[in-house]
C-alpha cells in the first residue's frame, strides 16, 4: 500500500522560539532532518540553495535535508520566529507533507498558539513532553496542510471569532448570549460584538438566528418533527418569534417544508 503523510510520525530534535540579537546569523551550512521556521516579527535575508528570500513577518521557510542555508537578521527590525527541527521517527518513506520552500501565510494567531505550546512542551521536559511535543508538531504540520497543499483555510479571520461561530454550531439550541461568548474569548462584550459584525457581517443574534433556522428547516424536511417542536429544539423561546424569523430569512412559512 502507497504510504503518505498521514503515515508520517516526527522525532523533534529542537523546537525554539528565537529573538534574535543584533549580529544574529547562521553560516552557510546544510540542513540536517526537516526544518520549518514561521517569522512572526521583523525581517531577515535567508539564501537558500544560493538564493537569496528578504524575508518578513508572516513567511513560512520549509527545508528538508541536504539544501544549504544561511540567513542574518535585519538590525533596523530584529527577526523573531518559531523553528522546530525533526524527523520521520521510522524511516523516509513516512515523509511529512510536501510543503512549499517558502511561502507567506500572513500572521495566524492558532498558528502561533500551537508553536509557542510546542516550544513550552519541548523546553520544559516535564513527564510526557515526548508525546505531547510530537502531537503538537503534527497538528501544525496538518494545519499548514490545510492552509499550503489542500487551500483549506477554517480559521480565516479572528481565531476568536471562530472559536465562537464553532461553539453556536455545536450548541444552538442553548440559551447563548453576548456575555457568555466574552467570558469564553476573554473580550469586552461591546468590543466583542464589534469584532463579530466585522468577521461575519451580522451581529452575533443574526447570526444565532441563522445557525437555528438553517437547522429547524433541515428537521422539518426530514418529516422529523412538526414546527412547534423544531422551534423549541433549535432554542427559540416561542413559535411565534420562530415563525417571525423563519419568513424573515427565507420568505416563506416553516410549515412548507414539511414533506407532503
Amino acid at each position: 500500500m502507497k504510504k503518505t503523510s498521514d503515515d508520517f510520525v516526527p522525532k523533534i530534535y529542537y523546537a525554539v522560539y528565537r529573538k534574535c540579537q543584533t549580529k544574529w546569523r547562521l553560516r552557510p551550512h546544510f540542513v540536517d532532518h526537516y526544518d520549518i521556521t514561521y517569522i512572526i516579527k521583523g525581517n531577515a535575508r535567508y539564501t537558500i540553495n544560493g538564493k537569496e528570500h528578504e524575508l518578513s513577518q508572516g513567511d513560512l521557510i520549509c527545508l528538508t535535508e541536504g539544501v544549504e542555508k544561511a540567513a542574518v537578521t535585519n538590525p533596523k527590525n530584529l527577526m523573531h520566529c518559531f523553528s522546530v527541527n525533526f524527523d520521520s521517527l521510522y524511516s523516509p518513506k513516512y515523509p511529512p507533507p510536501p510543503l512549499p520552500t517558502v511561502s507567506n501565510i500572513g500572521i495566524r494567531q492558532d498558528l502561533i498558539d500551537m508553536f509557542r505550546e510546542l516550544t513550552i512542551c519541548w523546553n520544559n521536559r516535564q513527564e510526557g513532553y515526548i508525546m505531547r511535543s510530537r502531537a503538537l508538531l503534527m497538528l501544525i504540520l496538518h494545519r499548514l496542510s490545510e492552509i499550503l497543499v489542500y487551500k483549506i483555510d477554517k480559521t480565516t479571520g479572528d481565531f476568536r471569532i471562530n472559536k465562537i461561530t464553532d461553539f453556536i454550531a455545536a450548541h444552538y439550541s442553548d440559551n447563548l448570549t453576548v456575555k457568555s461568548f466574552a467570558e469564553l474569548v476573554h473580550l469586552d462584550e461591546v468590543y466583542l460584538g464589534h469584532l463579530f459584525k466585522q468577521q461575519t457581517g451580522k451581529t452575533v443574534r443574526q447570526y444565532i438566528t441563522q445557525i437555528r433556522v438553517q437547522n429547524a428547516e433541515n428537521m422539518l424536511q426530514s418529516g422529523s418533527c412538526k414546527v412547534y417542536e423544531a422551534a423549541e429544539r433549535c432554542g427559540f423561546s416561542d413559535v411565534i418569534h420562530f415563525y417571525k424569523s423563519f419568513m424573515k430569512l427565507r420568505g416563506f412559512p416553516p410549515s412548507r417544508c414539511i414533506p407532503r
